[in-house]
């Protein structure tokens, strides 16, 4: 079967090459997904009898409450492409990433299931992108309903791992936490967004591109799979863990502003039973890998 995977260049996408080094990955230098009919001409082309879609405008808290209006526009333009075009060009399987950011702000339990989405809306924080995301799953059912389409799609928890985007500026937490201890000194301050509270699932990036093949070939279900370790850590705890292991001795101080959703912890219980026996990296683990990686390449 050919794949083509949108989003090829991006952090899940460099990460997938290492395990299906077989499919062929899209970058945005290669077709603009903002166009649908670049994107309709490149798959009559091609003729992919699946596509992985990934692609989409990403980042941290702070770039999310400073890029509202991007972060929309742009990934309901993408997501609506893709899936629109997938069906004109006469693309019979594809897989599109969600995210646990389009579930709702306050669940009513926890660990949420895949039957929560729609429980009320997304985190002011990340709204746009939430919602994107939750737009994407309704085109997708309305697809497979219409039109009798193998079109699925899962839901990661907080991603982190080797060649993230590590500019603490517009990075997601564990990117952004790596690099500014990194560049501290024993003894400095190191000051963090929010109180240190929320809880975070972190997915070790290689661990969701050992998944990707298996979902592609077992999850033709309709539901919103979620990828998620059960490892419920705090943002606190998580700053704490990494001080050993990049040999820090420094003052963790909370700035108190933009906590962000206090929990967002799913429940991995359906894609166990898609994909029995899947083992997840601890944080602490996969904690090391990245810095690893992170020093190796400075």
């Amino acid at each position: 079967m050919s794949v083509l995977v949108t989003g090829g260049s991006g952090f899940v996408g460099k990460r997938l090459q290492k395990v299906r080094p077989d499919w062929t990955y899209l970058s945005s230098k290669d077709v603009n997904l903002l166009s649908f009919y670049d994107v309709w001409d490149f798959l009559r082309e091609n003729k992919p009898d699946a596509v992985i879609h990934l692609a989409g405008r990403v980042g941290g808290i702070k770039d999310n409450a400073e890029h509202p209006a991007e972060f929309f526009h742009q990934n309901v333009m993408m997501n609506t492409n893709v899936v629109h075009a997938c069906y004109k060009a006469g693309v019979k399987r594809l897989l599109a990433s969600l995210s646990t950011c389009s579930f709702p702000d306050t669940a009513p339990y926890y660990p949420f299931t895949e039957e929560n989405i729609f429980d009320g809306p997304p985190a002011v924080t990340n709204l746009p992108y939430g919602i994107s995301k939750r737009a994407l799953y309704v085109q997708i059912l309305s697809y497979r309903k219409q039109y009798k389409l193998k079109y699925s799609c899962f839901s990661p928890s907080n991603l982190y791992g080797p060649e993230d985007n590590f500019d603490s500026e517009s990075s997601h937490f564990v990117p952004a936490m790596i690099s500014k201890l990194h560049r501290a000194n024993d003894g400095d301050e190191v000051m963090f967004w929010g109180t240190g509270e929320p809880k975070r699932q972190q997915l070790y990036v290689d661990d969701l591109c050992e998944a990707i093949p298996r979902l592609l070939e077992k999850h033709e279900g309709m539901e919103a799979v979620i990828v998620a370790p059960e490892e419920n850590l705090s943002i606190k705890e998580m700053v704490e863990l990494a001080l050993p292991i990049m040999d820090k001795n420094v003052k963790i101080k909370f700035n108190q502003d933009l906590d962000g959703q206090f929990r967002k912890d799913g429940d991995n219980s359906l894609f166990n039973s898609i994909i029995p026996g899947f083992k997840f990296t601890s944080f602490e683990e996969g904690l090391k890998k990245t810095y690893e990686w992170y020093k190796n390449k400075r």
